[in-house]
């Protein structure tokens, strides 16, 4: 493909990947303007950050089959208008019960960007091309996670949290236009046929790929750190003394610096499989470490450095083994992109109300430890393979 197409095609697939970012992370700081708009608890308005990672995960295992079958550009035009249309929605929820309805409906329309743009990059790279183009998306994508919170914290303190998804409403239009521009990636000699029925019973077969799954199992524990993170951080930054949407914003702003960086590291390694090993290294012995922190009640400087470390090794395994699935996987790319993609939000919706639970600290040490436990077992297991 031309060079300029190229450029403007990672930088969508990008946009795409960052969904997830600009639903979640604009949330955090302002859980609390929300609850005290309707007068909910905290753990009530943090069904919102739940119900938002149950409707990517819901999204993606709908969507990404009928990828398969229609092809990519009508099913993101789709779910791209989904999510504008249910981000602006939001703004006039009239109760706690709609906004965490409407917060679902916009991680379905979200879904559809995420899981299309693994596919799409699956369809037109391969090898160490495939891992540089994922690279470089999760780059791009990363800058959402530093962006995000701080245009949230700016929003909000100028027009309130409905301010917030007035910014994401207009984001979300801005990228539909841009996917009118997308080139159809899957022609029709290479959708699955049969029906409806059939093709979601490709999932058994991409169930079946044990190699498949355990990079899949790997990398959504592995995210178990990144969305006890996000859900955790409000909590956190309170009891270090640091109060309002502006620190938490700001704390999770430089937190995805270190993800970003470690997504462009993981290209530097010459496979993919030793990004897997520096990992689990790196993440299990952090998370051991930041447990010790917490139950300890040493500094937040010293938590904030050893949650950074923990998330450059969160990005570089969200590089390296996406790769290595998707590379196991390639015939049917939109639905193993979809398991993929899932399994690592219905990690993050079971662990948002869990970082809530008695001592936030205590309880965000449990989780850290044991997603990292568990990431590296998977991927022990993965790498057993050949």
């Amino acid at each position: 493909m031309e060079r300029r197409y190229k450029i403007f095609l990672l930088v969508m697939l990008g946009m795409f990947a960052a969904f997830a970012s600009l639903i979640n992370n604009t949330l955090g700081p302002v859980l609390n303007m929300v609850a005290a708009t309707f007068q909910a608890s905290d753990a009530v308005v943090g069904l919102g950050l739940t119900a938002s990672m149950a409707g990517l995960a819901a999204g993606q295992l709908i969507i990404g089959p009928l990828s398969d079958k229609y092809g990519r550009r009508t099913p993101v035009i789709v779910s791209v208008g989904l999510f504008a249309l249910s981000s602006l929605a939001i703004v006039f929820s009239p109760s706690i019960t709609i906004f965490i309805v409407l917060r679902f409906v916009q991680g379905l329309g979200g879904a559809g960007g995420i899981v299309i743009s693994r596919s799409i990059a699956t369809d037109n790279f391969k090898g160490r091309d495939l891992m540089t183009s994922f690279a470089i998306v999760n780059v791009i994508n990363g800058i959402a996670p530093i962006v995000a919170p701080a245009a949230s914290g700016a929003m909000a303190s100028m027009g309130g949290w409905q301010a917030v998804f007035v910014m994401l409403a207009v984001v979300g239009f801005v990228l539909l236009l841009g996917s009118y521009r997308l080139r159809e990636s899957l022609p029709n000699g290479h959708r699955t046929t049969g029906t409806l029925l059939s093709t979601f019973k490709l999932y058994g077969t991409v169930v079946r790929n044990k190699r498949f799954m355990f990079y899949v199992l790997h990398q959504c524990t592995a995210e178990v750190v990144l969305f006890g993170n996000i859900a955790s951080v409000a909590a956190i930054v309170n009891h270090y003394g640091y109060h309002g949407a502006m620190a938490a914003s700001i704390t999770l702003s430089v937190n995805g610096i270190f993800t970003a960086l470690g997504a462009g590291l993981a290209a530097r390694f010459k496979q993919a499989t030793s990004g897997v090993k520096a990992c689990c290294v790196g993440i299990i012995t952090l998370a051991v470490v930041e447990a010790a922190v917490l139950y300890m009640g040493w500094s937040f400087w010293a938590y904030e450095a050893l949650v950074c470390a923990m998330l450059v090794c969160v990005g570089i395994t969200l590089t390296a083994s996406t790769t290595l699935a998707l590379e196991s996987e390639r015939k049917q790319a939109g639905t193993a992109s979809a398991l993929f993609g899932a399994m690592g939000f219905i990690a993050g919706a079971v662990v948002a109300p869990l970082v809530a639970l008695g001592n936030p600290l205590h309880s965000t040490a449990i989780v850290y430890v044991a997603g990292a436990a568990v990431s590296c077992a998977f991927a022990y297991l993965a790498l057993r393979l050949k």
